[in-house]
């Protein structure tokens, strides 16, 4: 077992497998690409232990607070390293987190986005350190994110020569 996943089992987490789109869906895209010691990751969503999307969905600001938010983008996280696992092999190869975009399903007038998509921050710096983990970031609000879901983030890595 890896560092990154021995760490993940001692804070109690675990990845969850592939997307399982919604019915009638297609997504004809890479989740995680590989291009030379470079990967970009397509924009993820939170899931469940099942693959499925995770709710509660809606506008962080109206139908979810800055918590349900917050532990949204916590599993988007994980939603990403499953995908970064699957593309890679191993979450160990990771030689530096580049950027992120958050971006969050906001109501009218919500300005909190940061304090959201620091659910995703918190969980990559708390694996990988202030060093590997370290990245830069936005965090945008959105009227509208695909399903409704609440949180959406996207980014690129370095993986070790």
């Amino acid at each position: 077992m890896s560092q990154i996943e021995s760490r993940l089992a001692s804070l109690g987490l675990q990845l969850p497998p592939a997307i399982v789109a919604p019915g009638g869906v297609a997504l004809p895209f890479k989740f995680a690409h590989v291009v030379g010691n470079r990967v970009l990751f397509s924009g993820h969503g939170p899931q469940g232990p099942d693959g499925r999307m995770e709710g509660p969905l809606g506008k962080v600001g109206t139908d979810l607070s800055v918590q349900e938010g917050y532990h949204a983008a916590r599993l988007v996280a994980l939603s990403v390293l499953g995908s970064l696992k699957r593309a890679i092999g191993d979450l160990d190869r990771v030689e530096a987190w580049g950027r992120v975009l958050g971006l969050v399903n906001s109501a009218p007038g919500f300005i909190r986005q940061p304090e959201v998509i620091n659910g995703f921050s918190d969980l990559i710096l708390a694996l990988y350190g202030s060093e590997r983990g370290a990245h830069a970031r936005s965090a945008v609000g959105m009227a509208e994110l695909p399903f409704n879901i609440p949180v959406e983030i996207e980014g690129e890595l370095t993986l070790k020569s």
